[in-house]
């Protein structure tokens, strides 16, 4: 079944009610041509990194994220382990792409793993990982070496909901979006906050520099329950009622731009918002027109029979029991039946160059594929658009035009690309 990416959308009032409400507090609204000028990818490639036999530093287990710094070194985040190992390092190479260093390694202590969820990058190469076991940022300087934890923010959340982490530009300070789904997570209703964390002190200092909208969830909870040691728990419990999306719902993309501030899409509507450094102010958004996909009886069904299929090659039909190496972990659930957001999104990802483009993807022909991407300005000017077919969303942004690319071989073994845009598009 295929979707064309100019169908009419049949209800238009969420629509116009996820463009209204945002529009109150902004400046100006600008819609861009929804006519495609196509630009051609000739990205120069500069080097490889990552092989399936060679040094231990060129063997990757599971690249997780990369980044760059001022200089154009390449930071690779390789995760080891599964669950929450503390079994993961950083790789670093430089601009031309050879090794540097490697640091991390799985521990309790300072400067060791416990669970690493994410990495950020800062422009002078200061490593900052997030690691939820610790419940701490963990720094290292340029050389690689540990400086000191920083403690996370209390947020009464039984359930860690892991998102992304963007480096301020400007340094000392990380952006990260928070799902306001989950119960006590502090999270206005209805809301997703894009929260700065300063990490000059002891502990991050926190401060809300957007406000996303979030659609509301009214699924059942997952009901199961966990044995432990000989004691049972229950997993509404566990979780804190936490909330599980529907499918479809459209995601909070974000964007961080080289003066620190935003641009980011909350809704299912192509709409861009944009805020100044360190206020929730909405100044501009951007729009294109396309309208979402209604989610039609026929879509629901496919997904179904899909996400069935799925259940079946997993074994997660109703529940599954795990026995660990040295603690017997029993296990039983049932997933509650899917609900669908009523319109599939036009946006799939977002990103930000260093020089200040904005890059877009938009969703393919079919509900859940990669489309075109289009190049924008923060001031609202249409630069182009990538064919989906000739050019995927670079895994990160650097200096000087680099792009980095997570690529995986016929083995799943991963490499990191990195090549160079043209100045039309960096």
């Amino acid at each position: 079944m295929r979707y064309g990416p100019f169908t009419p959308l049949a209800t238009t009032g969420a629509f116009a009610l996820l463009l209204a409400a945002p529009a109150l507090y902004a400046q100006e609204v600008l819609e861009v041509t929804g006519r495609d000028s196509h630009i051609e990818a000739d990205f120069e490639e500069i080097h490889r990194v990552g092989a399936i036999t060679g040094e231990s530093w060129e063997m990757f287990a599971s690249v997780k994220k990369v980044g760059f710094d001022a200089a154009g070194n390449l930071y690779v985040f390789d995760r080891i382990g599964g669950g929450n190992s503390g079994d993961a390092r950083i790789v670093v190479f430089d601009a031309a792409g050879g090794f540097v260093r490697e640091f991390g390694s799985a521990g309790e202590g300072p400067g060791e793993f416990r669970d690493p969820d994410n990495i950020a990058i800062m422009r002078d190469g200061t490593a900052v990982v997030e690691d939820n076991g610790h419940d701490a940022y963990q720094i290292f300087d340029p050389a690689g070496t540990f400086m000191r934890m920083v403690r996370m923010a209390e947020t009464g959340s039984k359930v860690v909901v892991v998102t992304d982490v963007f480096p301020d530009p400007r340094g000392g300070a990380l952006y990260k979006p928070r799902d306001g789904g989950g119960a006590g997570d502090g999270a206005a209703p209805g809301s997703r906050p894009v929260t700065r964390i300063g990490l000059a002190g002891e502990a991050v200092d926190t401060d809300t520099v957007a406000v996303g909208w979030q659609p509301s969830r009214g699924g059942e909870a997952i009901e199961g329950e966990i044995n432990f040691l000989g004691g049972k728990v229950s997993l509404n419990d566990l979780l804190g009622n936490f909330a599980v999306p529907s499918e479809f719902e459209p995601g909070l993309l974000l964007g961080v731009l080289p003066d620190g501030g935003l641009v980011y899409s909350d809704s299912s509507a192509y709409a861009l918002k944009i805020t100044p450094p360190d206020t929730p102010e909405v100044i501009r958004i951007i729009s294109r027109p396309f309208r979402p996909e209604p989610v039609t009886e026929s879509i629901r069904k496919e997904y179904g029979e899909k996400r069935a299929g799925r259940r079946r090659a997993t074994g997660t039909a109703s529940g599954t029991t795990a026995e660990g190496a040295s603690v017997p972990i029993g296990l039983s659930f049932r997933m509650p039946e899917p609900t669908f957001f009523p319109e599939i999104p036009v946006l799939r990802g977002l990103s930000t160059t260093w020089e200040g483009r904005i890059w877009v993807q938009r969703r393919g022909e079919e509900p859940e594929s990669d489309g075109p991407i289009d190049v924008l300005t923060v001031a609202g000017d249409y630069l182009g658009t990538l064919r989906s077919d000739a050019a995927k969303m670079p895994d990160a942004f650097g200096p000087n035009g680099m792009a980095a690319f997570i690529e995986l071989d016929e083995f799943d073994v991963a490499s990191v690309v990195v090549r160079r845009l043209p100045e039309t598009i960096r």
